[in-house]
């Protein structure tokens, strides 16, 4: 079934956490042991700094009163931009899928609330993948019967992941960003990409190697979980390349945002050339599910009708998805 891309959108706090605030933490970590083992420099978060510095967030639960901004308005932010870029009224949509790996509650959905925020009354529901969250929605749209599907649907991702963070935890605190991406999404009408190769597979023998309790912390098997992902992202790269290149198109690559080492080394093992490699890591950090979508958002403006994208995720579950953008084809 065709799926279309009309538009795309990002919000990122003004708030950023850098490695030498981290420093100032005083948890056993310098803005060089950070750049050599993540090449990760600053990222964003919701929760204002002095916060941060006060408690270290021992008690997540109190992440939400100190929170600057919900999901739903990173939401409501994110979607205004990829509404605007689409060029339609914020009514044309008529459904809204949400997924976050630290939705704001366990009801309602993030996608009711952040459509309360757009002032949309539409069918509204959360699937909930982790980091591969964007990937699962498509997956899902690609499944339906395409004249039962809205014309347009918008996919919002909201990740507010610093709120689970244990700030005395060097190894997970260095990591996390917080960001909001969104997408205008279509089964029948041609957009400015069309969305091809998209996959989706899960091997839940795993799902205890990177888990967020529920008003707990944020815990992972770090090398585990990092050579699972290098793998994972190589083998859906070359799958896209092998199935989709062509002669006189541009083949880029887009992977989760985990970090930027990890970036570097599928980049080695696929024979990526810089110029065709993006990523937003380096300066946001991983804001897990809207990593990927975001490096397309910040790029929207530089694609050209010759640009194919191949997009890679990987998540708890464990889970791994990948989908191709070709852009121009359905212009």
């Amino acid at each position: 079934m065709s799926l279309f891309l009309h538009g795309l959108g990002h919000f990122h706090s003004e708030v950023e956490i850098t490695n030498r605030f981290l420093e100032d933490l005083d948890i056993g970590t310098t803005d060089a042991w950070i750049l050599e083992r993540v090449g990760i420099r600053a990222r964003r978060t919701l929760l204002p700094l002095d916060y941060i510095r006060d408690t270290k967030n021992r008690d997540p639960r109190l992440s939400s009163e100190a929170q600057l901004y919900g999901n739903a308005e990173t939401g409501r932010r994110a979607a205004e931009m990829a509404i605007a870029r689409a060029g339609i009224d914020r009514r044309d949509i008529g459904m809204v899928i949400s997924g976050s790996s630290a939705p704001d509650m366990v009801t309602p959905a993030d996608a009711c609330t952040i459509a309360a925020a757009l002032g949309l009354e539409v069918p509204c529901f959360d699937v909930n993948s982790a980091c591969t969250s964007f990937h699962v929605a498509m997956h899902l749209l690609s499944m339906m019967d395409p004249e039962k599907v809205p014309r347009f649907v918008l996919s919002v991702v909201p990740e507010g992941v610093t709120r689970t963070v244990d700030y005395s935890d060097r190894s997970s605190a260095v990591l996390w960003g917080d960001g909001t991406s969104a997408a205008v999404l279509s089964t029948r009408e041609p957009g400015r990409a069309e969305i091809l190769g998209n996959t989706l597979e899960s091997s839940p023998a795993g799902h205890d190697k990177v888990t967020i309790p529920r008003q707990g912390h944020f815990l992972q098997e770090g090398r585990t979980v990092q050579m699972f992902a290098i793998k994972k992202t190589v083998k859906c790269y070359r799958h896209l390349r092998d199935t989709f290149a062509q002669a006189g198109r541009r083949l880029h690559f887009v992977g989760h945002q985990a970090n930027l080492m990890m970036l570097q080394k599928v980049c080695e093992l696929c024979q990526v050339p810089e110029d065709l490699h993006h990523s937003n890591v380096r300066d946001f950090g991983n804001t897990a599910g809207a990593g990927s979508v975001s490096v397309l958002s910040m790029c929207w403006d530089d694609w050209t009708d010759a640009d194919d994208v191949a997009v890679a995720g990987v998540g708890a579950g464990l889970t791994w998805s990948s989908f191709l953008l070709r852009f121009g084809e359905a212009a």
